[in-house]
């Protein structure tokens, strides 16, 4: 990072932030980045050497202006990262980071800035950057980022072939600092004809624009019809894929054009300019002479520069932990921006259903599934229904009137406790195909499993799993110590809720806890059997229990109410039907014999004796496995922050808090669940 130092730690006297705006000052994200990373502003008078913070070249800055130039404090110019936000900040969305410059700012020719003297002057040659900048650039690239983010990458871009001009909002500070102004927009136009005469001509608005916040410089295209204003939320990425030329003024896109292959023609002077990365129609720019890479300008602009926020962790974070956060956030945006009907969802579950797919659009509950299906045809919703209450003919009619269809499943990261007692969850999955634990069907988890990992997400799967080994964390996160056990080679058999839907559709001829415990002594005669009952079963909420008799002779011990973690760390080897469990061995590399056909099944990866789908033919490994289960997969929210969270966020909540203290009337709920075991359905 540059700009300006934090604060002082001893010694001199700290330097301490004055603002004087209340964009600034007042509580949200700007503040939390501004404390972070150089203390909390303050209004007041500073002193010589303090720091004076003014929001760009904005009309406010004026004032913290010449109370610095007063009071001989340093300017601290703050603006935007490239990478704002999933909505514009005029429509109330929180930026993700932030550009703090000592110098001048990043959009303003006239004077050097702090990101125009690390283009002219840091090396930018070390390797571990550079290969963080490709990363960088890759990743942006095919999670479909911009600046702003209401786009839909399902829409389909034009026919290829066109020149694409990049509008921008009138009176937009960058313009008339990057030496642009209104004439220059209709230059652009005038060159672009001249310069590709027969080709049709996008001119694409700015979001701002689109969404009637701001107008933009262009009205209704020409009569001759060789130019069209697009003004739908069409994927920057997938525009710029089709067009054979790019002309910007001093748009930030003209810097996503470069990203993307382009040399852009560039009628002003902003930060990617000058650097032979475009075509400059000003000419050479003042201070800007040296050639750089795609990958040295994103190094400077997007790794060394801003000031990355992580708003679940409340610190600064680098690029690669930002991206994590806006990763989560966009995909749930994106799958969740239409609305949903949620159909046949169970009263507790309806709050903890608002906060994984409510955000950006209420989420209605209804009870019938005609009902359900008007509702989301009216609303333009699409349905969700909890997977093991999907009727056989759901699919077909949401199929019949146009309407996505996701099943919803607790993820594998749950909570410190059961759902059967009504702990939420911080994860759940969303399959638009089948469901992860039905091998009857294709899910959408196995197509992640299929799909080949770049090597940053291989790198982020083997530190997710490493850390998840470490901290001992697994699904439900129960469970006491492990008591004496015998010696001898010691293979662990999960046991399972014997209605569970895993077991009624991922297994085969061995479907019950005592089954599976007497095949397992069949074929390990001189092994030690180590049983552990489900919690649910151990609860007294769901179905599965083994009698003592049938414990007694074929298992060597009872791990009853031991933490799962450490049953499988105890263990050489587990056995089982379908557990989730068996996906936990791996992480622990513990070898797995699976008698059923789990969603872990089939991938080379386990010992299958059950009759796995013959489609599971992609080999993974591990990594893959893990990225497609814990990152690609699910969903998960944070329960200090509400916000949709990566797993990495999850893994460390459920490492740190305690095991939820629930209410009376949860309590109560439970004892009666507990006394309708075998009626589960009632709550699940």
């Amino acid at each position: 990072m540059t700009g300006p130092d934090p604060p002082v730690a001893g010694g001199a006297p700290p330097r301490r932030p004055f603002a004087f705006t209340l964009g600034l000052l007042r509580p949200g994200r700007v503040r939390r980045i501004l404390s972070a990373a150089l203390g909390a502003p303050r209004p007041g008078l500073p002193r010589a050497g303090d720091r004076v913070l003014v929001w760009g070249r904005s009309p406010h800055a004026a004032r913290g202006e010449a109370i610095a130039r007063a009071r001989g404090a340093a300017l601290v110019r703050v603006e935007d990262a490239f990478l704002r936000s999933l909505l514009p900040g005029r429509a109330g969305a929180p930026p993700w980071g932030l550009i703090l410059d000592s110098r001048g700012v990043h959009f303003d020719a006239a004077a050097p800035s702090d990101l125009e003297h690390l283009l002219a002057t840091h090396p930018l040659d070390d390797a571990p950057l550079l290969a963080r900048a490709r990363e960088g650039i890759a990743r942006i690239r095919a999670l479909d980022l911009s600046k702003y983010n209401l786009h839909d990458p399902a829409l389909a871009a034009p026919a290829p072939g066109y020149v694409l001009v990049l509008d921008q909002t009138r009176g937009d500070a960058s313009i008339a600092h990057g030496r642009a102004g209104a004439a220059t927009f209709a230059a652009m136009i005038a060159a672009a004809r001249d310069e590709h005469p027969g080709a049709r001509i996008i001119i694409r608005s700015h979001p701002e624009t689109a969404l009637g916040l701001r107008p933009g410089h262009f009205g209704p295209p020409d009569a001759g019809g060789r130019v069209s204003i697009l003004a739908a939320p069409l994927s920057p990425w997938r525009l710029l894929e089709g067009a054979v030329a790019v002309y910007a003024a001093t748009s930030l896109m003209g810097f996503e054009a470069i990203l993307a292959g382009h040399r852009p023609v560039v009628f002003g002077a902003p930060f990617y300019a000058g650097w032979g990365l475009s075509d400059d129609r000003l000419g050479p720019l003042p201070r800007r002479g040296r050639r750089l890479t795609r990958a040295q300008i994103f190094a400077a602009a997007m790794i060394l520069l801003p000031r990355w926020f992580d708003p679940c962790r409340d610190r600064l974070c680098p690029l690669e932990d930002a991206l994590d956060q806006i990763e989560a956030e966009v995909m749930a945006f994106r799958a969740d921006r239409a609305g949903h009907v949620a159909l046949g969802m169970r009263a507790w579950k309806r709050p903890h259903l608002r906060r994984f797919f409510g955000r950006h659009r209420p989420l209605v509950f209804a009870r019938g599934e005609a009902a359900a299906a008007a509702r989301a045809a009216a609303g333009g919703r699409g349905l969700i229904v909890w997977a093991g209450r999907e009727s056989p003919g759901l699919a077909a009619a949401a199929a019949a009137r146009g309407l996505p269809l996701l099943r919803i499943e607790d993820g594998f990261l749950r909570s410190r406790g059961l759902g059967a007692v009504l702990v939420p969850p911080l994860s759940l999955v969303a399959d638009d195909l089948g469901i992860y634990y039905d091998p009857s069907r294709e899910s959408r988890l196995e197509r992640l499993v299929a799909t080949p990992l770049t090597e940053a997400a291989r790198r982020r799967a083997d530190g997710l799993a490493a850390r998840l080994v470490a901290l001992g964390i697994t699904k439900y996160n129960l469970g006491g110590p492990l008591p004496p056990l015998p010696a001898g080679r010691r293979i662990l058999v999960p046991g399972q809720v014997e209605d569970d839907a895993s077991i009624r559709l991922g297994a085969g001829e061995v479907a019950t806890n005592r089954d599976l415990l007497a095949r397992v002594r069949a074929l390990n005669p001189g092994a030690v059997i180590l049983y552990k009952p489900h919690p649910d079963v151990e609860a007294g909420l769901r179905p599965g229990a083994v009698a003592a008799g049938d414990l007694a002779r074929l298992a060597d011990a009872v791990l009853a109410g031991v933490d799962a973690a450490a049953a499988i760390m105890a263990a050489d080897e587990v056995w089982t039907i379908t557990s989730g469990l068996g996906f936990e061995a791996l992480l622990r590399g513990r070898p797995v014999t699976c008698l059923g056909a789990p969603f872990y099944a089939g991938w080379g990866l386990t010992r299958d004796l059950g009759r796995v789908p013959a489609r599971r033919q992609a080999r993974p490994g591990l990594a893959g496995l893990v990225h497609a289960v814990l990152v690609a997969y699910p969903r998960y929210v944070d329960p200090a922050t509400g916000l949709p969270c990566p797993p990495e966020v999850a893994l460390e909540r459920l490492a740190a808090g305690p095991a939820p203290v629930r209410g009376p009337a949860a309590r109560l709920l439970a004892r009666a669940q507990g006394g309708l075991a075998r009626h589960a359905r009632l709550w699940r």
